[in-house]
């Protein structure tokens, strides 16, 4: 399997979310009210965090499906669940 999916995938899940994003900003322009600011920005911020792992783990099958080995992805996965930990505290 060549890792274009892999890369695609990941780039098009970015897009969406820059998307998301942008609407959001528009949203909020559009309402002009803190109220409605303040929750569109808290679901974006909910979105934000399953964006990112669902990106790092299409990487982290892109590289285990070449020849990265087993030690480096355990490093990357490492890092990514830092990442999300260090997030939440």
């Amino acid at each position: 399997m060549s890792n274009d999916i892999y890369l695609r995938g990941m780039v098009v899940i970015r897009f969406l979310s820059a998307m998301m994003e942008l609407t959001g900003a528009f949203l909020m322009w559009r309402f002009n009210r803190i109220e409605m600011a303040v929750r569109i920005n808290g679901l974006l911020g909910l979105v934000g965090p399953i964006i990112l792992t669902t990106t790092m783990l299409l990487g982290i099958a892109g590289l285990a499906a070449t020849k990265v080995p087993l030690g480096k992805i355990f490093w990357i996965a490492g890092g990514v669940a830092l990442i999300m930990w260090g997030t939440t505290r």
